[in-house]
């Protein structure tokens, strides 16, 4: 029983000495990259879904994903 009460007592300090190690270097951000086996965190289709500056060929390669053609002008 003493070895149980020991082993818990060295995984707590390890718990918040890790959690304090990574809150020191930075490592608090949210974590988007969604659970194991998703595809993440998607966007909205098209350039009002994030960056600007987005030119013809930009909105035709996000307009044909995912299919496998490409664009028909090239």
């Amino acid at each position: 029983m003493k070895g149980l009460l020991k082993l818990g007592i060295v995984t707590g300090l390890g718990y918040f000495a890790v959690k304090g190690w990574r809150d020191w270097m930075g490592g608090g951000e949210v974590d988007d990259r969604g659970p194991v086996g998703s595809s993440g965190v998607v966007r909205d289709a098209g350039p009002q879904g994030g960056e600007s500056g987005w030119d013809k060929v930009d909105e035709q390669v996000d307009e044909s994903f995912p299919a496998s053609d490409p664009p028909g002008n090239f």
